[in-house]
């Protein structure tokens, strides 16, 4: 009782309490992406399932989110080394470890996803078109792209909470509050973008700079875990640089801007047209 009573003491400290607070914040941060995702992914299932397409991908999500968690803290130094090398100066150079294939392979498809269902709105010919009558994904496949996707994207916020602490307690109970925020704006989100169609496209293009992004983590992914600025990745003799938060989030206020006035200039433009047709 009393080792209980003393670990117990030693968790509930201020400066864990502190620990706590800064990681939701950043899990709120990181998480914005990852919300859009699954309000995006989740349209594609059957309309009768979508509810519960998100629930049940996000607690999932959680779930292997926690489990990611504790793989990491217990093989993170066998994750960091690097297992291939390029050694071809002047064209590619730089190390591969498990992080870079992640932030690759995430990037990519991130990208394709984007494009095409960029490619299928201006294919379509009904906007209105349920999705249940298009050639679309089953609820069982959509859950597991979210919670694929899912972990894709909290392998970068995991990164960046072991940099603010270790104690396994405090990262999960972080990673709970997080999915509790997405279960409760999941489907405020989706709806939103139901009834604004125009931002389903904005929406898209955001996980397109996602994409890139997350491509832009691939570069120094092995030489941040080494500590080593040798193995950051060259292509053409330049290091591949990942985009800043602050930069990423700059642009998705500026599309967000731009859409709104566009849309409230083209409402503008409908409200003469009609008016001079009147008279």
């Amino acid at each position: 009782m009393d080792w209980m009573a003393g670990q117990l003491s030693g968790l509930l400290s201020f400066e864990n309490a502190g620990n706590l607070l800064m990681l939701c914040f950043l899990q709120a941060v990181l998480g914005f992406d990852n919300l859009l995702y699954i309000s995006i992914e989740s349209q594609r299932a059957p309309v009768a399932h979508q509810a519960a397409v998100r629930f049940w991908g996000i607690i999932l999500a959680v779930i292997l989110r926690v489990v990611l968690l504790f793989a990491m803290i217990k093989l993170i130094g066998a994750m960091s080394e690097p297992f291939f090398t390029f050694n071809f100066p002047g064209l590619l150079e730089g190390g591969v470890n498990f992080a870079t294939l992640v932030f690759v392979f995430g990037g990519i498809f991130i990208i394709y996803t984007a494009v095409k269902e960029i490619s299928h709105m201006l294919s379509v010919d009904h906007l209105n078109t349920d999705v249940s009558h298009k050639s679309g994904k089953s609820a069982a496949k959509v859950v597991a792209m979210i919670v694929l996707m899912n972990l894709i994207f909290s392998f970068d916020s995991v990164l960046s909470a072991l940099a603010i602490t270790d104690v396994f307690p405090v990262l999960a109970a972080a990673i709970l509050l997080s999915g509790l925020a997405m279960l409760l704006l999941a489907d405020g989100v989706t709806r939103f973008l139901e009834k604004n169609r125009m931002y389903e496209v904005l929406g898209l293009f955001i996980l397109l700079i996602v994409g890139v992004v997350l491509l832009g983590e691939a570069g120094p992914a092995a030489a941040h875990a080494m500590h080593d600025d040798s193995l950051t990745i060259k292509v053409f003799g330049y290091d591949i640089v990942p985009m800043s938060k602050s930069t990423f989030y700059f642009s998705v206020v500026v599309l967000f801007v731009v859409e709104a006035i566009q849309s409230g200039y083209s409402r503008k433009l409908a409200a003469e047209r009609t008016a001079a047709q009147k008279h």
